[in-house]
């Protein structure tokens, strides 16, 4: 009997210093995963479970903690394998809550991963389960990501060129129902009197809206979580407040306000010091002032945006410079100067591979030559001039009507003084060889498309079927890769108004998928507790 006793003893005492060597290994990962050191997290959490817990909440939090882990590291396959153990795990013991939590992890992987409808799924449960336990805060939460699938699963249908309001309609059935999901959200977070939760709400109600092509309601949403941004003072929620406030105005004709936005932006960026979005912020200034017409504050603009781009390197953000700022010099009558960034312009577009921006450089470096009145074999892309036929059009018989229908081919048109004459923007694009040199630029180029689309949109917004029908994009340029540490704030890949709707619009948004503000913050007690310590509760993203 003594020696069955000592055996007991003795396998109590090994089973406590395992479940203490456990604990300890994982509240080390959940430390470092705190201070955003990920990869050694995991390899704390992973060395828990290798030593292994008789408590399946410990372990469960454990799983819950390394599907956040791996999520931060994107690697969204072995946080969806974290997640679903977690989720079986607490099925077995009948955990409700922690059942609740870990569908919501499980769906906002899900989600990331493209597969919204399983993700959709997940969130159902995640609410449906909460309601069940009568828990508010999970019933916030599960609203809140249920708008979240549904809100990416609308923009992801949307990235194709269209402007907002214009998109497929199970895009905006997607954006109507995240829209949905958002305001019922909003309902319970105020009842909770939690305004931080309030401001990311508002932030993504503010950009389906947009997408929806609701701009006014866009406004209201984006001017609250402008407030309460500055009430926490997040600068960065407030930057990210104000560009997309600039990005509705601009859709709303209001190109003064949106300028006033966009320098908002702007000097938060250089507060922050966030060189990627303070280029952006120079460029969507260098394009309201070219609605505006004020070519010169465009130039500037442009320039700024063109020495921050050389700065980080970024040669696709140094060839939207250079186009833009051949257009606007060509707007301005200085051929000169727009021949150099066109010709610059042609060069970053072989080197990155962007097939339809050398197309298009090539045809304007033509434009300009037709203007200068230089001979074609002067020039370095006389051989390209050449293939040309005779009645201007590039090879293979596509007009130049049909050319690229984007900012870098655009020939800068005047919009009437009230922005909205409901008057079609369009005029014959083929050559007029009879005009002047200098005015001859106006046919020889291709129309500013961007303001052609404009004042078309705003005639349809006014409700008149006068005019002519939309354009469509006959070819659009292919997104090169990004750095990394410039997305998400880099520029988009078209026309400046793709590029508020894709980039600008891309965003900027206010949730992030970050899961760091939902892993627990509280620290472990001293005291033992029945349950596994606060500082081990399942965390959720």
């Amino acid at each position: 009997m003594d020696v069955i006793a000592k055996d007991e003893e003795q396998t109590f005492h090994v089973r406590s210093r395992m479940e203490a060597s456990c604990l300890e290994l994982a509240l080390e990962g959940e430390r470092l995963c705190k201070v955003g050191d990920y990869r050694a997290g995991v390899s704390f959490f992973e060395s828990a479970i290798q030593v292994g817990t008789e408590d399946l909440q410990i372990l469960s939090a454990i799983y819950s903690q390394l599907g956040n882990a791996y999520f931060h590291l994107h690697d969204y396959n072995k946080a969806l394998e974290y997640h679903r153990h977690d989720l079986t795990l607490t099925r077995t013991i009948g955990d409700q809550l922690g059942e609740a939590k870990a569908s919501g992890n499980l769906g906002n992987t899900l989600k990331v991963l493209g597969r919204y409808d399983e993700a959709a799924v997940c969130c159902q449960r995640h609410l449906d389960i909460s309601r069940m336990l009568h828990d508010k805060v999970g019933q916030a939460r599960a609203l809140y990501n249920y708008g979240n699938v549904y809100h990416a699963k609308g923009k992801n249908i949307c990235w194709s060129g269209m402007d907002p309001g214009d998109f497929p309609e199970e895009a905006h059935v997607a954006l109507k129902k995240a829209t949905e999901y958002y305001e019922a959200n909003l309902a319970l977070v105020k009842e909770l009197c939690d305004r931080a939760a309030q401001g990311r709400t508002y932030g993504n109600l503010g950009n389906s809206h947009y997408l929806l092509g609701n701009f006014q309601e866009a406004v209201l949403a984006h001017e609250q979580r402008l407030l309460i941004a500055k009430e926490f003072g997040d600068r960065a929620a407030e930057r990210r407040a104000y560009c997309n406030l600039g990005n509705a105005y601009i859709f709303l004709g209001q190109f003064e306000v949106a300028a006033e936005h966009y320098k908002r932006t702007l000097q938060l960026a250089r507060q922050l010091k966030d060189r990627a979005v303070e280029a952006q912020a120079c460029y969507s200034l260098g394009n309201t002032y070219t609605l505006l017409q004020d070519y010169e504050r465009a130039i500037d603009y442009h320039l700024k945006h063109l020495t921050i781009a050389q700065d980080l390197k970024d040669r696709i953000g140094e060839g939207r410079a250079c186009w833009s700022l051949g257009n606007a010099y060509t707007a301005l009558g200085n051929h000169e100067q727009a021949m150099i960034f066109a010709h610059k312009h042609l060069e970053i577009s072989k080197e990155i591979g962007d097939r339809s921006g050398e197309l298009t450089a090539r045809m304007n470096v033509s434009d300009l030559q037709l203007v200068l009145g230089l001979k074609q074999s002067s020039s370095p892309n006389s051989s390209f001039i050449e293939t040309l036929p005779s009645d201007g059009s590039p090879p293979g018989g596509r007009s130049r009507g049909g050319r690229r229908l984007s900012m870098e081919n655009m020939e800068l048109m005047k919009l009437s003084a009230d922005k909205n004459t409901g008057q079609s923007c369009e005029e014959n694009t083929a050559p007029q060889q009879t005009k002047t040199p200098t005015k001859s630029i106006a046919k020889t180029s291709s129309k500013l498309f961007f303001i052609n689309r404009f004042s078309r949109k705003k005639h349809k917004m006014n409700g008149s079927s006068s005019g002519t029908p939309a354009e469509k994009y006959s070819g659009e340029t292919p997104s090169a890769p990004m750095d990394a540490q410039h997305a998400p704030d880099t520029l988009g890949d078209d026309g400046f108004f793709d590029l508020l709707s894709r980039f600008q619009g891309h965003r900027m948004d206010d949730q992030r998928c970050s899961l760091a503000d939902a892993i627990s913050r509280v620290a472990v007690p001293s005291s033992p507790c029945e349950t596994p310590p606060i500082a081990m509760r399942k965390s959720e993203s």
